[in-house]
């Protein structure tokens, strides 16, 4: 049989498939290899990718998140940004003179790491700027690059400044430019301009009253340096450009304002008074044509300058006003029906008054028959009461409301208070009584002054005021209400004009016009609730002409033992005087 048919011979020859699978060596010991390698490199490559993460990471970070920071650091190590500020606009006064004006300067400054001889240095601006080297050695030596040496400093004394540093081989101290407030009249109106800071924003006064107009818009340049801290000629520089403030026009007149301060400081030391107050305005418009209280401010040099200098108290404190309130009573009594400037009252000596005995300060021990207008002549206060009892509690309160007593007036000066005044259920007789010859109120001197100006206007109050301009464009004033009617206040005034050619305002008399006046002598509170002694509110408010009023004028000493007549009054016409011939109001004879 041929071995090709045999089947177990054919077997033999082969083997079977899976243990030929099994004996061959080309399949599993190179992967068991490849896998090994693998498990080997697991770690290194897993810190690579690690490390890739990282790098990756800290790509995207400078330059996505971090970059701008560290390209503004670069910048602004190689950059300086100085602040171009804005030309603070101009105060004029009524008549065009300039009262306040920005004018360039510089501000010195240095870079205390660049600063190559401090003492040298110090020195130098001691000479130069005034005070010791030891004010400034301490700025010159900080671990900084920029401090501030001197600011607003005239544009010819800081290049003396730096030439002569320069002559000293002293470097790292530059200059800036700046502006500066400037006042050509001095220190005339100083409370009312106020005062700028440093930084050229207004802080009291129209100054500050007025800074969003006034104050501009500050630009900034940002320049190229040097490793000296100088600016690269032809470096690259970005500037954006400053914007100028407005201009404003206001209603004081210098020439009076002038005349007011110089009164009021000389009227002070001769009355030996605690201060004193002058307003003048014109009872049509309620323009102030001048105002000031003392002690008065100098702006140009406030670093005395005491706290009360700052403010116009005219406008910010209370005081109570005496007699001159006795014009308000006598008109809201006429006006209300109560009685006429000729009813007859029967006027005691005295009466009483809640806890108090009023009395008359020419000292009448006998009862008297008087008119209105002979109280007011004589500044009775026993009449006064009478007057403000025939008015009633509730007429007397409306006719008070009426006139703005209690109320702000709205004036454009900061800080005005409204006083303190009795009102509402709390109104009491007694309140009545008190407060119908000007005591147990407290109010600013602004407010009887626009009280009295309604007189003089027809019955009409108007809103004190002093901006007039703003660039070209004129200012709307509100117009004022009805204190009362004119037929009230043209016979109020013909009883004022009575006061003062024949009753306690004598000495306010100027020649050539009829002038309509009140006195008054108010008495001052003490800390105890009672009143100090010998110590008045010596006050005078009237108008002219009388019968056509151009100006009206207050003035008024605080803490004086003297009596208005003889203080107040001869003040008054001084200012009224000269009021009148700067208003240009002709004589009436």
């Amino acid at each position: 049989m041929s071995r090709n048919h045999d089947p177990q011979n054919r077997t033999s020859r082969r083997a079977p498939r899976g243990d030929r699978r099994l004996r061959g060596s080309s399949y599993e010991e190179p992967s068991r290899r490849r896998a090994s390698f693998l498990e080997r490199m697991r770690v290194p490559l897993l810190f690579v990718a690690a490390l890739a993460v990282l790098a990756v990471g800290k790509l995207l970070w400078l330059t996505v998140i971090d970059g701008p920071r560290l390209a503004a650091k670069a910048e602004a190590n190689r950059t300086n940004t100085v602040t171009l500020q804005a030309k603070r606009g101009t105060i004029y006064d009524r008549n065009g003179n300039v009262l306040a004006m920005s004018a360039e300067c510089r501000t010195l400054y240095c870079d205390p790491k660049q600063v190559s001889d401090a003492h040298a240095a110090a020195q130098v601006l001691a000479e130069q700027l005034g005070g010791t080297a030891q004010d400034y050695l301490s700025a010159l030596t900080q671990d900084t690059t920029f401090v501030y040496l001197k600011k607003k400093v005239d544009t010819s004394v800081a290049d003396e400044v730096v030439a002569a540093l320069s002559k000293a081989g002293v470097t790292g101290v530059y200059e800036l430019p700046d502006m500066k407030r400037v006042y050509p009249y001095g220190a005339v109106a100083g409370q009312i301009l106020g005062v700028v800071g440093a930084d050229g924003d207004g802080l009291t006064g129209l100054e500050l009253q007025y800074n969003d107009i006034l104050s501009g818009v500050d630009g900034e340049r940002t320049m190229e340096m040097g490793r000296d801290g100088t600016p690269i000629a032809g470096g690259a520089y970005r500037e954006t450009a400053s914007q100028d403030g407005t201009d404003i026009v206001i209603s004081l007149d210098i020439d009076v304002q002038e005349m007011a301060e110089r009164q009021i400081v000389e009227g002070q030391e001769t009355y030996k008074a605690e201060s004193g107050h002058v307003i003048a305005l014109d009872p049509s418009t309620g323009e102030i044509l001048a105002a000031c209280t003392t002690p008065l401010l100098d702006l140009t040099d406030t670093s005395e300058a005491a706290t009360e200098a700052l403010t116009l108290r005219s406008v910010t404190d209370s005081y109570e006003p005496g007699s001159v309130l006795k014009v308000v009573t006598t008109a809201v009594g006429i006006d209300s029906g109560s009685f006429t400037a000729e009813t007859s009252f029967d006027v005691p000596a005295s009466t009483q008054v809640g806890d108090d005995t009023v009395t008359d300060d020419d000292g009448r021990d006998y009862a008297m028959s008087m008119t209105p207008r002979e109280i007011m002549r004589r500044s009775s206060n026993v009449g006064a009461v009478l007057m403000g009892r025939a008015i009633g509690t509730d007429a007397y309160q409306k006719g008070l409301a009426s006139f703005g007593i209690g109320q702000a007036t709205g004036i454009d000066y900061p800080g005005e208070v409204s006083g303190l005044v009795t009102a509402g259920p709390s109104f009491t007789v007694t309140n009545l009584g008190v407060m119908a010859f000007g005591q147990g109120l407290a109010i600013p001197t602004i407010q009887t002054a626009r009280a009295v100006a309604a007189i003089a206007n027809k019955g009409v109050l108007t809103t004190p005021h002093f901006l007039i301009y703003k660039g070209t464009e004129k200012v709307q004033w509100p117009e004022g209400t009805r204190a009362c009617s004119p037929e009230t206040a043209a016979t109020v005034t013909d009883v004022m004009e009575t006061v003062v050619t024949e009753g306690t305002a004598k000495n306010a008399a100027v020649d050539g016009y009829d002038v309509a006046a009140k006195t008054g002598t108010g008495e001052q509170a003490d800390e105890s609730g009672g009143y100090k002694s010998d110590s008045f509110l010596s006050s005078l408010v009237g108008f002219a002409p009388a019968k056509d009023p151009q100006v009206l004028v207050y003035v008024a000493f605080n803490g004086v033992p003297y009596h208005a007549s003889v203080s107040a009054a001869p003040v008054f016409s001084a200012i009224m005087g000269e009021a009148l011939l700067d208003m240009g109001v002709s004589p009436e004879s």
